[in-house]
């Protein structure tokens, strides 16, 4: 019996794929046990005696149900993501106080008005600036700052 281990070797090498692929039919063992030569371990492979088991693939029924699920909006939380993700209130958080900050120091400049701030202090809650350097080109085209 220890012999199908040289031949399943041999009929390895000969078909270019690795011995737990090599398939020997149970019902001539002792056919293919006697095989010494590659010769006759080619005549084997010929008659259908030795053959090629299939690959083994990665299952993807499993990506599928997940994909389904996400499709579906489930597995989306934080537990789930990886890296940084600023979240929206946040990342407006940010930028309402950067442009506040810079209106009241115009402010307290004397660089605006007050009824000019008041009214800019109000877009800026509403959403019409994008940054800090947006509010700026705003009151530039307006001629709304006073240079100094």
């Amino acid at each position: 019996m220890s012999s199908v281990v040289h031949v399943r070797r041999m009929a390895a090498e000969i078909l270019g794929v690795g011995e737990n692929r090599v398939w020997i039919s149970p019902e001539h063992l002792k056919r293919v046990s006697n095989a010494i030569s590659r010769e006759e371990v080619r005549k084997l492979i010929d008659d259908g005696f030795i053959g090629i088991r299939p690959i083994k693939g990665t299952s993807r029924v499993r990506a599928r149900h997940r994909a389904l699920q996400r499709k579906k909006g489930r597995r989306k939380g934080p537990g789930s993501r990886k890296g940084p993700r600023v979240d929206k209130k946040g990342l407006w958080m940010s930028r309402v106080r950067a442009l506040r900050k810079f209106l009241r120091r115009l402010r307290d400049r004397k660089l605006i008005e007050p009824k000019v701030y008041r009214k800019l202090y109000l877009m800026v809650k509403g959403g019409a600036f994008r940054s800090v350097s947006h509010l700026k080109l705003y009151l530039n085209e307006r001629k709304l700052i006073r240079r100094v």
